[in-house]
């Protein structure tokens, strides 16, 4: 490697420091963790670690692209501009938007909220940390006067006790997770509660499980409130001089139910409820860990608020050790919140019910057509293009015809939408198909700004590789839009440094007593020169005058950014969700992410280690739902809600609660042909949040009756246009292909030298065919080499995988090879690995089984030290656990 380059990895909300080794020649990456970044101190997960496998080329979008042939910028973003500035002139502002990601940077941030609520005059931009963060926003708003995080990673090593509440931090925030279990080793006396429907792999190191009944956290949390002023464990002092409004909240929760009454509608064990009371009064370091389980929710920011009164109750907020602390799902969720990204908000943390924040905002920028009221959140925008309404939408970064709910809903949208344009780095995905102008946007290994993690620590995103094709940066690209808009005086950016400093002076213009304190102030950095922007450490806002080296915690002297300086305690009246099963939909359908992959896979998919442990989508059903149903482990079932419909693999679990069913968010149409998870999901939103419902979907199941299934593995991509049910998945060496179809081709050998070819190097065919019984085994073999394997059966129990797998890594196959094709039989010196439990290291079920058994582990550490396995993110550790 040529040289190494500080960066930040673009997933989840943790912000982890990387290190990466650039062979620019090669367009190759070592990654490593950065050891002194603060949010990671060198760790990594399994998806951070495999990110130089995910910079390819292939399938990059290189070029604009207009109505589908290949174009060039100038006629790309003419189009762009007059497309915008026609529907605006004849149908007025609100008939335009924009809908960001949380994959942007914040300097891309700041340019597209500037273009749209500055200068077009219309709050319509939106992003997708609506679907994911909006609901903490409006807690903190309500509770704080500001969207403030309290807390910092530090904390985790100082707390007595940590509760996490629909967080599985285990798979969804490694990193943060794997800081939790070192505090929990290093102390044995933590408390560790998990607060969770299911039973997941943060239950590892879990003191108590409550497996609380879908949508009943509020409750929980207000009879909380109620044990807490009972058993005198408050914190009177603290609720008088730093608070407002104790005594309504806790009428509104006294008035709800007893302990007794709270363990029944969260069908809990009473005692299980009383220990968890217990330990919160009883210890006074006490973290409240929640995320999308809390969020994504029709009552989101209530369940937020009712987390909070009881903190604020005790006076745990502020100080090492303690507070409530919401995990970010987005790599810069944090810092489109800081920009405005949301519809509702104005930059720099100010906010439209505030007239002199919109009056100040149009000064700062010279704008004479500022919005002077919020847009359309996500949900509702898509909607209002559906409607009609919105008549040119303009997409960065995001997948939102497989990412929002109801998603067929706003595939249709998109298809009958006037004008449609998508900037991104994938060429192929469900919305850039809908687009009626591709723009080249430049990818994580080409980006240069910042991003904002969940401690509200500022980290600099860097380019490893020149630009791929003629990409430009998101910024650059909405700066020559708005340019061509005539705004030319207010985007005059040549470099990412000078928004930076844009970005920084607003958050500390009339920022002082005077014109009331916010808390979002990195004013510090609006002089910043350029190298020192280069060379930025990772730093935690606000850095100003007061704070010139960042603040780990907020709120430690009580005072709050309300009008008078207290936090407020909101009185909820829990609610249940807005649509519940019934007769025709019995099931609760609940979402989130897998371990290894993220979002719609555009970027985790390449990278073959990663597609090892789950190659498949799949749904959790308890065992006694299996048997209801009349669904048989690894079978294919029909899932429907009114809505939509799924198709997904089996997987029979008592970790699932009975009546409810789990499902991973990650599958497009690029890799399933029936795995889209948001065509399903209920697109009810919070009223106050407007974040939208994905935890309960009222569904039903049903056995997915299929005449024959089949997998193929080829060295080639393949399509499969003529089948029902397929999903795509890539290995080392080659493309696994899971099928299934509900009718039979006129013939099997035929139909597969149609799929895998028969032409090239004289291929030789090896096959096994019972017509009778519907079995038909296939091998395509060039200069003895296994080019493809195709394995069809009536039935879908079928052969393992992954040693037919480990015969693509042959330059030759050996005549036991061969005869293991036919019989579906691993030959004797080929080991079988079984399905990959570690990714990191590439270790299967049957090895650490093998081992066990045949070295004589007995414990995580003995498997690690033999195998590797669990050494590296410790993700997969729980199921190591459970084999032991």
């Amino acid at each position: 490697m040529n040289k190494y380059v500080k960066t930040t990895c673009p997933y989840c909300g943790v912000g982890c420091g990387i290190e990466a080794g650039v062979d620019e020649a090669g367009h190759a990456l070592n990654i490593r963790g950065d050891k002194t970044h603060p949010a990671n101190f060198g760790r990594l997960c399994s998806k951070g670690s495999a990110l130089g496998d995910t910079v390819e080329l292939k399938g990059r979008l290189l070029h604009p692209k207009v109505y589908g042939q290949q174009s060039n910028w100038t006629e790309a973003l003419d189009l762009v501009a007059n497309s915008f500035r026609a529907a605006i002139a004849k149908h007025g502002a609100d008939a335009v938007a924009i809908y960001a990601s949380g994959q942007l940077l914040t300097e891309d941030y700041y340019v597209a909220n500037k273009l749209m609520k500055g200068f077009i005059g219309s709050a319509n931009i939106d992003t997708n940390s609506r679907l994911c963060m909006s609901s903490s926003v409006s807690g903190h708003k309500r509770a704080f006067g500001a969207d403030t995080v309290p807390g910092c990673y530090e904390d985790f090593a100082l707390a007595e006790m940590i509760v996490l509440i629909g967080s599985n931090a285990a798979w969804c925030h490694p990193v943060i997770f794997q800081q939790i279990r070192a505090a929990k080793t290093a102390n044995p006396q933590l408390k560790i509660v998990v607060i969770d429907p299911r039973k997941t792999g943060s239950c590892d190191i879990a003191d108590l499980h409550l497996p609380i009944a879908s949508g009943s956290d509020a409750w929980l949390f207000n009879g909380l409130l109620q044990y807490l002023q009972r058993h005198n464990a408050i914190d009177q002092r603290y609720i008088e001089a730093h608070t407002e409004n104790f005594a309504a909240a806790l009428k509104a929760a006294a008035s709800s139910h007893s302990t007794e009454q709270v363990a029944e509608i969260c069908r809990l064990p009473v005692e299980d409820l009383r220990i968890f009371y217990r330990w919160f009064s009883g210890h006074r370091n006490v973290i409240s860990l929640y995320s999308q389980g809390i969020n994504q929710s029709s009552s989101g920011t209530d369940k937020v608020n009712s987390i909070i009164n009881c903190h604020l109750a005790t006076g745990r907020i502020g100080k090492p050790g303690m507070g409530p602390f919401s995990l970010t799902g987005q790599p810069n969720a944090m810092g489109g919140r800081e920009v405005g990204g949301l519809a509702n908000q104005l930059a720099a943390h100010m906010d439209f019910s505030n007239p002199a924040d919109i009056d100040r905002v149009a000064r700062f920028w010279g704008s004479r057509a500022i919005a002077n009221k919020p847009g359309l959140p996500a949900v509702e925008l898509f909607d209002a293009i559906y409607d009609g309404k919105v008549k040119a939408v303009w997409i960065m970064g995001t997948n939102p015809a497989v990412s929002l709910p109801d998603a067929d809903k706003v595939r249709q949208a998109l298809r009958q939408c006037p004008f449609v344009v998508v900037s991104d780095c994938i060429a192929d995905t469900d919305t850039t198909k809908l687009a009626h102008v591709l723009l080249p946007a430049q990818g994580w290994s080409e980006k240069d700004g910042t991003v904002t993690n969940s401690e509200r620590r500022i980290s600099r995103q860097r380019s490893l590789f020149s630009p791929a094709g003629d990409a430009k940066p998101d910024w650059w690209i909405i700066t020559q839009v708005a340019r061509r808009l005539g705004f030319e005086r207010a985007f005059p950016y040549q470099r990412p440094v000078e928004i930076f400093r844009e970005h920084a002076a607003l958050s500390g213009f009339e920022n002082d007593s005077r014109h009331g304190l916010r808390d979002f102030d990195i004013s510090a950095f609006a002089g910043i020169s350029a190298p020192d922007y280069d060379k930025l450490q990772p730093t935690q806002w606000p850095v100003n005058q007061a704070n010139p080296h960042g603040k780990a915690r907020m709120f430690e002297d009580g005072h709050f950014f309300t009008v008078s300086g207290k936090a407020q305690f909101v009185a909820i009246t829990p609610r249940q969700p807005v649509n519940s099963p019934n007769k025709a939909y019995p099931l609760v359908l609940n979402t989130g992410r897998q371990r290894d992959q993220w979002h719609t896979m555009t970027r985790t998919a390449l990278a073959a280690r990663l597609n090892q442990h789950k190659p498949e989508v799949f749904v959790d059903v308890h065992p006694l739902d299996a048997e209801r149903y009349g669904l048989l482990p690894d079978s294919l079932a029909w899932l429907e809600s009114i809505w939509g419909s799924m198709i997904a693999r089996v997987h029979v679990t008592p970790d699932q609660q009975p009546g409810s069913l789990f499902v991973p968010m990650h599958w497009s149409e690029q890799f399933a042909s029936r795995g889209r998870m948001g065509a399903l999901v209920n697109p009810v939103i919070d009223p106050l949040s407007r974040q939208p419902e994905s935890k309960h979907t009222p569904v039903r199941i049903t056995p997915y009756q299929a005449a024959w299934h089949g997998f193929i593995l080829s060295r080639h991509e393949l399509t499969f246009n003529d089948v029902e049910y397929w999903v795509k998945s890539k290995g080392e060496s080659y493309y696994r292909y899971e099928l299934a179809g509900e009718t039979l081709p006129p013939n099997w050998p035929d139909w597969a030298r149609a799929k895998l070819g028969n032409s090239g190097q004289s291929p030789c065919w090896q096959e096994y065919h019972d017509s009778g019984l519907g079995h038909y085994r296939a091998a395509r073999i060039i200069d003895n080499r296994l080019e493809s394997v195709l394995v069809i059966s009536p039935r879908h129990s079928l052969p393992e995988r992954n040693w037919l797998a480990g015969l693509f890594g042959r330059d030759s196959l050996e005549p036991s090879d061969r005869k293991a094709l036919l019989t579906g039989m691993p030959p004797q010196d080929l080991p079988d690995c079984g399905n990959i439990i570690c990714s990191c290291f590439n270790v299967g079920e049957k090895t650490i089984r093998s081992a066990i058994q045949e070295q004589g582990l007995k414990t995580v550490r003995d498997i690690g030290n033999c195998l590797k396995a669990g050494t590296n993110c410790g993700s997969c550790l729980s199921e190591i656990k459970a084999l032991l």
